[in-house]
């Protein structure tokens, strides 16, 4: 395994934020941003299999924009928190929805291993504009999320300054920004993860990130 970023010293992740999931997923949008972890031993890179866990049969895919800090970011205003992104990657957020929902809390269906898969990272200055990157996920040359960066409910910057506020992020921290519709558990049927599937995250600007998929 030869990830693309140094192994971070924390994930953070935002949950509901992009305002067409919220919509399939039938619930309100956030009054703020809403986090949860995830941990390194969920990190992998491209080319590098996402492995289906023994303990889950509904593993599901999440297009994400990364947001890897460039240094070290306590109590910024928004008004400056892009001068503290490093660059950018294409994320997935996998995730496990039976244990996910089984739990009533996100962290265990969240950081199982291979659950976290990142692409190559992009200077912060090759990215003008974080908010207007259209973003997708394709299966099996299928396209199953086509959005763009614009929904999201709360911006890169926004997220920054909130997290900062209450941690401390580091050089090499990852963020992962949300995900928009289109994600296999709301469908219908459900759509997840099988052995032998292909799975790839486009960014317009960032690049590509495609993964296969294992059984344990």
């Amino acid at each position: 395994m030869s990830l693309p970023i140094a192994a971070p010293s924390k994930i953070v992740c935002v949950g509901l934020n992009y305002r067409d999931h919220a919509a399939e997923s039938g619930m309100a949008l956030p009054e703020r941003p809403l986090l949860f972890s995830k941990w390194p031993n969920t990190l992998i890179g491209p080319g590098d299999p996402i492995v289906l866990p023994a303990i889950s049969n509904e593993v599901d895919y999440e297009a994400e924009l990364g947001v890897v800090i460039g240094r070290r970011a306590s109590r910024v205003a928004q008004a400056d928190a892009l001068s503290y992104v490093g660059g950018y990657v294409c994320a997935n957020d996998v995730s496990a929805r039976d244990v996910q929902f089984l739990d009533g809390q996100w962290a265990r269906g969240k950081s199982l291993d291979t659950f976290c898969p990142v692409g190559p990272l992009v200077p912060a200055s090759d990215v003008p504009d974080p908010q207007a990157l259209r973003i997708r996920a394709i299966l099996n040359g299928r396209t199953v999320q086509d959005s763009n960066t614009e929904q999201m409910v709360f911006t890169v910057a926004e997220i920054i300054a909130y997290i900062s506020q209450a941690i401390t992020l580091e050089p090499g921290d990852l963020i992962l920004t949300g995900t928009p519709s289109g994600v296999g558990f709301a469908r219908k049927p459900p759509l997840f993860l099988q052995p032998g599937d292909e799975i790839t995250i486009e960014i317009d600007g960032i690049g590509a990130l495609t993964n296969p998929v294992h059984s344990a």
